[in-house]
């Protein structure tokens, strides 16, 4: 179906952060959008203002009449929704084109010169970082991203002249194998998504394949030490990064009074004096790598300075809630054992003389099987440790797996409570900590606001 052919754009799994930013991106070719989600979220009521049915109960009834036309109507559905589902069943058996959000994704940005960032970890800061360098320089970009950029508040950027996209290649379900980027960057390669993968060499396969889509003329960045083995066109330039090593790295690091500043080395260049406007330790790797792709494609040195100062970060990325004399407040999306130890490393570098408390809930019943025992190595850094139970997602339990398999494994000395999250409240209300920092990518955040009053209280 061609973009011109479609009229209206129905969504199912609406609330994601990935299905909202082609959600506004239809929108703003004019398309109606209307779509379903599980649970109302604040995304889904910033949609809903901006024009986009969404209801909340799976119910074909509740589809709208102009999203039952098969000849003027695409759907869309997340990689979490189950085959099950009654409205994506109904679409199905009615003959309406159907595809992932990846596939429309790559459908999107084809034609362009995708600039995408994959990864473990750290994909949603660095290509959002990207896009940032990108939007305020001539160059300018289009970009969807994984998270809620805090320079514009929204996952999409849009541009009607731009050659650049900017997006998040997304391992999960494969997903990143719909794009053909122009260059990518592979920030790192620990193993994730078992319950898709089976195996720690199925999942590193996969980026591999994954660098095999790289367009010929473009160019692969990518961390140093990783075990992967790209696999990429005649053509394709390959170019490592790290924080200290590498074609793209840092030197003459400079870390105090609440800054970090640092010059950055590439093959033909060195920019000196860059000032991260998100001063945290592992934003230095982060930038380097979102500075390589915007000074390959001819941002200037004055541009990737300049914007690198302003950028002003990612909803629950490293994001500062609050920030007092007597109390630190950080929620962090970690939900990855690896994540969450250079998240703590980063905390403990700027707090050195401080108690650090997380309040951890796991993500996913898989994730937390395959993997608590790395998850009580990486949380077994902090002083303190309060584990809520697994957030569920688009999961079923799993017998004999909870969050006591990673409480149980916690190093001796750790403080460690395990409790319901409707708890936490009462627990931190109960005696005064110094730095609170939310880890997980379930739904722990929403409690924020009310964690801000009992700690201000």
């Amino acid at each position: 179906m061609k973009l011109d052919e479609i009229k209206s754009v129905y969504f199912i799994g609406a609330g994601g952060i990935g299905v909202s930013a082609l959600i506004r991106f239809f929108l703003s070719k004019q398309k109606a959008v209307a779509g379903y989600d599980r649970t109302p979220s604040e995304l889904t009521a910033r949609l809903i203002e901006e024009g986009v049915d969404i209801h909340y109960e799976e119910n074909v009834a509740l589809i709208p009449d102009y999203c039952r036309d098969p000849k003027t109507t695409l759907v869309v559905y997340s990689a979490a929704i189950p085959e099950t589902h009654q409205e994506l069943t109904y679409f199905r058996n009615e003959g309406f084109e159907i595809q992932k959000r990846a596939q429309v994704l790559g459908t999107v940005t084809s034609g362009t010169k995708c600039l995408a960032v994959a990864g473990t970890h750290g994909k949603t800061t660095t290509s959002t970082m990207a896009a940032h360098i990108l939007h305020q320089s001539a160059l300018g970009c289009t970009a969807f991203l994984g998270g809620i950029s805090k320079n514009y508040e929204t996952n999409l950027l849009l541009s009607n002249d731009s050659p650049f996209t900017v997006v998040e290649a997304d391992e999960f379900d494969r997903s990143f194998h719909w794009l053909r980027p122009y260059m990518t960057v592979v920030t790192a390669t620990d193993p994730d998504h078992l319950d898709i993968y089976g195996t720690k060499e199925a999942y590193l396969e996969s980026f591999r394949h994954y660098t095999s889509l790289i367009q010929e003329g473009g160019a692969l960045i990518i961390h140093t030490g990783l075990e992967l083995q790209p696999n990429v066109k005649p053509g394709v330039r390959i170019y490592t990064y790290s924080r200290n090593e590498g074609d793209f790295h840092a030197e003459n690091v400079r870390i105090g009074n609440g800054e970090i500043v640092f010059d950055f080395i590439a093959p033909d260049a060195r920019i000196n004096d860059i000032e991260l406007g998100v001063p945290v330790s592992i934003n230095i790797e982060n930038g380097i790598a979102a500075m390589a792709l915007a000074h390959l494609n001819g941002a200037t040195a004055e541009e990737i300075r300049t914007a690198m100062k302003s950028f002003s970060g990612v909803d629950r990325r490293f994001d500062f809630r609050l920030k007092t004399k007597e109390v630190v407040l950080i929620s962090d999306y970690a939900h990855h054992p690896a994540e969450i130890e250079q998240s703590v490393r980063s905390i403990r570098e700027l707090y050195q003389d401080k108690k650090i408390t997380a309040i951890f809930q796991p993500h996913l019943y898989t994730r937390t099987r395959d993997f608590y025992r790395d998850f009580a190595k990486s949380l077994s850094l902090l002083d303190e440790v309060i584990l809520t139970n697994i957030y569920p997602a688009r999961e079923q339990p799993i017998p004999g797996v909870t969050s006591q398999l990673i409480y149980d494994n916690l190093r001796p000395g750790v403080e460690k409570t395990l409790c319901q999250k409707e708890e936490v409240l009462k627990l931190l209300a109960a005696k005064k900590r110094e730095v609170i920092i939310v880890l997980g990518a379930g739904d722990m955040d929403n409690y924020i606001p009310d964690i801000i009053k009992v700690l201000t209280s």
